[in-house]
């Protein structure tokens, strides 16, 4: 039997288990990536390791989250992530510079090299033929020591491609699609890989948009071949030599397969309020519109904004619409600017943004209270915007850019009846304008060793996890329901400049659930952990879904919480839980979640050895009325990880034994 792509690359890098699904297996990493929002965690627990030099052949940091300063925390993160990269010997992406999944796929990336990334959307680089995996920022600053990335051995998930896109049909539909058939939930431990003759339809930048948001999907990740496309795209960046052929073997089986024709695709929109409530744009079409965003990680390529400047070319958008575009990257900006489609933007009334991800994560742009808002994003969960309520589509450029010129949700198909505008045709440019003057690169070792690292009294060390006690008595402080995301667990937008302090961060754990003139989530849990008692969450289905930011374990952690029990974990914040020892457990049988109240005292007896050796967890209510199982699905090293109080206490052990 011929192997999947995903296998030929796990089996370059394996290091240790074996490759078969369900198994726990160790990777080597080829190339880290950090972003600002938990890079500084992801740098301050690297430098508590005291490696030095970074281990991988290739780190980059990079600042693309939170630009603005409004106050002095961001741009002291800024400047702590530059300096300890250069301590470090890794590449830095200055402010600016565009969005870390952007600029790595056009400067970095290199087919069949695996690369983890302290961001839930590195499988954007999928798109190149990577096995680019989103992770913790302690799970990549242990890559960045040169330790294995632990994960279990993926199911392979074949998504054949057939036909090709018609007019005004993107990318984005593509996704959008596979959401639709399967949705947000229960695709753990799969990776998605697309091939087929549609695929090679395909270029990178389109590639990238529907690896990109695989990660809605749950799955580990998702890659495309690496072909002429490819080899197409690196020669227009300069970096043919990084280029080679890779696919899978034409008889390679896949654990199960989905065919989508793309000749057979419309325009689709992700509703109010999740990425999997998909409807046709037709079934939405004519719903006033009030503002419409491009860009991101997923639709601020060079070919999607020559696309919308080519529509927007000699006409106005509605007077009712505002309308912002981010460019994803500095390159994609200077061509913009230098081939005229910027000022056809700005001329037709659009506001050019800075190239990062900013309203993507509630940095600015938050629509009107009651109004619809048009996004090319990745994620609408509610609130994500940073208006309560709120009313999000995901949408592609193409449908975005029609709604834009409409005031209403328009179907791009119409636009020639509507306006007379024929579908502009883009072709990929033989060649990128290059200028990496805001990346900079590492320094001679005798050079970096003199680097004095710039840390602001804004920045302060994480606390590490306290041994988990062999009686666990707790109480119940939050119980929540399905697809709880680390957006409802740790807010973003105007908070997550707080993101290098923890003590400050954690005031707004769960801040959604908050009720007025009543203590916060944070109180409550506060004045338990001075008692020594345990915090609990009790949870529906798909808990810790979206971001990877690992404050959703962290903070908690500082805040004494000490278990989760849910219908099921999504993967990233499984791991983070762990790392920072919070054990998660998952119902053995679902309905007993019902059982279960906020404020009820439980118990776990014999903790440690349980986690020692056993794949079951009692759980009982402290008064006596009610016990329940629970499941420990944990490979050997989570149990010693638990075992050791969070993985910076492993690792440090582990390097002591060695």
């Amino acid at each position: 039997m011929g192997k999947t792509l995903v296998y030929k690359i796990l089996e370059k890098h394996l290091v240790e288990g074996s490759l078969a699904a369900g198994e726990r297996i160790g990777i080597r990493i080829d190339q880290t990536l950090t972003q600002d929002a938990t890079g500084t965690t992801a740098y301050l627990l690297y430098e508590s390791m005291g490696i030095g030099t970074v281990k991988t052949d290739l780190s980059v940091s990079y600042i693309d989250h939170n630009m603005a300063g409004f106050g002095p925390e961001n741009h002291n993160d800024h400047l702590y992530l530059q300096t300890a990269a250069a301590k470090s010997g890794a590449y830095h992406s200055r402010p600016g510079n565009g969005i870390c999944h952007q600029v790595h796929l056009e400067r970095f990336g290199k087919p069949g090299a695996t690369l983890l990334g302290s961001d839930s959307h590195t499988p954007t680089n999928g798109g190149i033929g990577m096995l680019a995996i989103g992770a913790g920022g302690l799970d990549v600053a242990v890559a960045m020591a040169g330790g294995p990335f632990y994960l279990t051995c993926p199911k392979v998930l074949g998504v054949k491609l057939t036909g090709k896109l018609r007019d005004w049909v993107a990318a984005k539909d593509v996704i959008l699609k596979l959401l639709s058939i399967l949705t947000t939930k229960g695709n753990v431990g799969w990776v998605a890989e697309y091939f087929g003759k549609g695929a090679e339809n395909l270029t990178v930048p389109q590639r990238a948009t529907i690896t990109n948001m695989g990660a809605e999907l749950g799955v580990t990740t998702s890659i495309f071949p690496s072909d002429e496309q490819t080899c197409k795209f690196l020669t227009a960046q300069k970096r043919e030599s990084d280029y080679q052929n890779l696919s899978a073997d034409p008889d390679a089986e896949y654990d199960r397969t989905i065919e989508i024709n793309l000749s057979k695709l419309e325009p689709m929109a992700a509703c109010p309020s999740s990425p999997d409530n998909i409807k046709t744009v037709r079934e939405t079409a004519g719903l006033k519109v009030s503002q419409v965003v491009i860009g991101s990680c997923t639709n601020s390529s060079f070919a999607d904004l020559m696309m919308v400047a080519k529509v927007l070319k000699g006409r106005n958008i509605n007077n009712m619409v505002e309308l912002a575009i981010a460019p994803g990257s500095k390159e994609v900006l200077n061509m913009l600017a230098e081939n005229g489609a910027m000022a056809d933007m700005i001329s037709a009334g659009a506001r050019i943004l800075e190239s990062g991800c900013g309203p993507c994560i509630g940095q600015g742009l938050s629509p009107a209270d009651g109004t619809v808002s048009l996004r090319t994003f990745n994620r609408n969960f509610a609130g994500r915007t940073g208006t309560k309520g709120d009313q999000a589509y995901l949408v592609s450029p193409e449908t975005a850019i029609a709604s834009a010129i409409t005031g209403q949700i328009t179907d791009p198909r119409d636009l020639k009846e509507i306006s007379g505008i024929a579908y502009p045709k883009i072709k990929m440019p033989k060649e990128f304008i290059i200028n990496d003057n805001m990346i900079e690169k590492p320094l001679p070792s005798e050079q970096a060793a003199k680097i004095q690292v710039l840390r602001s009294p804004t920045i302060v060390v994480p606390e590490m996890p306290k041994p988990l006690p062999d009686k666990l008595a707790g109480k119940v402080l939050l119980k929540c329901g399905d697809k709880i995301t680390t957006d409802h667990i740790m807010p973003a937008g105007t908070f997550l400049k707080l993101r290098s302090n923890v003590p400050e961060y954690s005031k707004v754990v769960f801040n959604c659930f908050n009720e007025k003139d009543k203590p916060t989530f944070a109180q409550r849990a506060l004045e338990l952990k001075a008692k020594s008692i345990a915090g609990m969450i009790i949870a529906g289905e798909s808990y810790g879904q979206g971001s990877s930011r690992e404050h959703a374990a962290l903070c908690p952690m500082y805040l004494g919480i000490r278990a989760v029990i849910a219908k099921s974990i999504e993967r990233i914040h499984k791991a983070n839980l762990i790392n920072f020892c919070i054990v998660p457990i998952e119902f053995a049988n679902p309905a007993d979640y019902d059982r279960i109240n906020p404020d009820d005292e439980l118990q776990i007896d014999n903790l440690l050895e349980t986690i020692k050796s056993s794949k079951t967890i009692i759980i009982r209510k402290q008064d006596g009325s009610f016990e329940f199982t629970g499941k420990l699905d944990l490979s050997h090293r989570d149990r010693e990880i638990l075992l050791s109080a969070g993985l910076l206490n492993y690792v440090s052990k582990q390097t002591t034994k060695k």
